[in-house]
């Protein structure tokens, strides 16, 4: 059987805040807009739906992307030039600074509606051949 994640709902306190904080930070497009969501396309067919919810209703989520080099450090540059707090570890122990695990690097920020966002270049455990 193929098991695929096709899309996942991101609560937001404002969904299109949020969904264009994301496309301006990776350079991406919003894909789709209907009901009270705002469709964010992933390279791998997955959407982020960004949804607008009460603030107290947001439990604040994790959500890791992986990313080429060279779109880590063009994103990593908008987030330096915006000063968007960031740090190398989820613990935020390492203000101000990236990792470099398992022969990439990596950084960890909040968006708008306080979920922590993470940027890789590569999966955790290392590159693997098939």
């Amino acid at each position: 059987m193929s098991v695929e994640l096709n899309h996942t709902i991101i609560h937001a306190r404002n969904n299109r805040e949020s969904a264009e904080f994301f496309v301006d930070l990776l350079d991406i497009e919003i894909t789709a807009e209907w009901g009270p969501f705002i469709a964010v396309g992933l390279s791998n067919g997955v959407t982020l739906d960004f949804a607008t919810v009460p603030a107290e209703s947001i439990t604040p989520q994790h959500y890791a992307f992986l990313v080429s080099q060279a779109e880590f450090g063009a994103a990593y540059a908008r987030i330096t030039q915006r000063g968007i707090e960031h740090y190398a570890d989820p613990q935020r122990q390492h203000p101000g600074a990236i990792n470099h695990n398992d022969g990439g690097c990596g950084v960890y920020f909040m968006d708008p509606a306080g979920h922590a966002m993470e940027l890789i270049t590569v999966p955790y455990g290392g590159l693997t051949s098939d």
